[in-house]
């Protein structure tokens, strides 16, 4: 295992990466940077280059759904390429919006997800499972639209009385068709859909103008930008919609891919729990990790959700209370030390975890610095620290430099792998 973990820094000190078509090579002065960290007496690596960039390979179409604090699809690409084979399984603890696993799912590797909001498997399981785009059209017009209904709370801000009619027979029918075990996986993709559609700023999303999709506001504050921009719900055709998200969804996915991830489907495995208790995970059984943890209190995930959690009758409150949050570093590092010792069982022997790390409060806080000795604890070697830097040159001062300013674009990983 030793003799693997070299040929991996070896690639890393060396890496280069070829667009289709063209091979791209970094020239002499844009060579991988090798730095050294000291953590806790020990030196540890980072190599700084452009690992992956959306220069390299455009990410598959499905993945375009959207979701807070979600990293971008060829940063699993990179490790799921460079430390796994087809058929190996590959794991997020975090799934959030499932990059990690529809990834790993169309590269033709077996998935494992955990989320404590069921939100994540709500909208990541049915793009495993792909269904045919004729069956969607067929089952939407299938549902009855009664259209006397209104919602249970007050969503005039948000929808026209037609547009939250149609949203709410929807909304009806696949409930009774889940309560009654008759869901399929067109009804599951019908409602991945509506609830990435439910609000957003264009004319694809049933609401009126608001904030970006993966932030719905509050009831107030969207009465306070419909007063701003002198605006009212327009109706909108939800199934139109829901029709064009799908071929949206689908139009640039090749067959081979569909087939890839209707095989991870079959044995795919979705928890909903607390990412330090995940027990129905075998013993080593993952062999890679690719995952990024809630940084401290920066996202407040259920509010953001609140609409989507009303869709798919899910307790906002009751979401929030789990989710853990914590405002202290101290506490953060608590819970990920358990979350690495879950990792390290679950784990194969010569395995691998790849934890995205990030600056947060401005800089003054390294999570690395408090990662590694976590996954140490835990019983696995560090690698070093991979840092995917865009656009930058040698002589800029790489560890000074904050994300997007002079026109960069940075993702801090910490590499651990677990002895033979």
């Amino acid at each position: 295992m030793i003799a693997q973990a070299e040929r991996v820094a070896e690639y890393l000190k060396k890496y280069t990466f070829e667009e289709t078509g063209n091979l791209i090579l970094f020239p002499a002065d844009n060579s991988t940077i090798i730095e050294t960290i000291d953590v806790k007496g020990s030196e540890i690596k980072k190599y700084v280059n452009e690992y992956w960039t959306a220069r390299q390979r455009r990410s598959s179409s499905i993945h375009e759904i959207s979701y807070r604090a979600c990293f971008k699809a060829q940063l699993p690409r990179f490790f799921i390429e460079l430390l796994t084979e087809p058929g190996d399984t590959v794991y997020d603890p975090f799934s959030g919006r499932g990059t990690t696993v529809i990834e790993a799912g169309l590269l033709g590797r077996q998935v494992l997800a955990n989320d404590i909001n069921p939100l994540s498997k709500i909208i990541t399981s049915p793009r495993l499972a792909i269904p045919k785009s004729d069956d969607v059209y067929a089952k939407l017009n299938e549902i009855p639209i009664d259209k006397s209904l209104k919602a249970d709370i007050d969503l005039s801000m948000f929808y026209h009385p037609q547009t939250e009619a149609e949203l709410v027979s929807i909304k009806k029918y696949l409930e009774d068709r889940k309560l009654s075990g008759e869901e399929d996986d067109v009804d599951r993709w019908i409602r991945m859909v509506a609830t990435n559609r439910l609000t957003g700023h264009s004319t694809g999303f049933f609401s009126v103008y608001t904030l970006p999709p993966n932030q719905a506001v509050s009831q107030d504050r969207q009465i306070k930008i419909n007063i701003k921009r002198n605006q009212e719900p327009e109706y909108r055709d939800t199934k139109k919609i829901i029709n064009r998200k799908t071929a949206t969804l689908l139009n640039k996915i090749q067959n081979n891919e569909i087939g890839n991830l209707r095989n991870a489907a079959k044995t795919a495995v979705f928890i909903e729990k607390d990412a330090r208790e995940t027990y129905e995970i075998e013993d080593n059984q993952v062999s890679l990790t690719v995952t990024s943890p809630p940084f401290l209190d920066i996202v407040q995930y259920s509010k953001d959700n609140w609409l989507r959690c009303w869709f798919n009758s899910i307790d906002t409150e009751a979401i929030e209370k789990r989710i853990t949050m914590s405002k202290k570093v101290e506490d953060w590092s608590a819970v990920m030390g358990e979350v690495f010792k879950q990792l390290y069982r679950i784990t194969k022997p010569g395995g691998w975890v790849a934890f995205e790390v990030g600056e947060v409060r401005n800089g003054k806080i390294n999570l690395e610095e408090y990662v590694i000795p976590l996954g140490w604890e835990a019983g696995f070697n560090c690698l070093g620290v991979i840092i995917n830097l865009q656009e930058f040159t040698k002589t800029s001062n790489i560890w000074g430099i904050r994300n997007n300013n002079f026109g960069t674009n940075t993702n801090r990983i910490a590499l651990f792998q677990k002895n033979g």
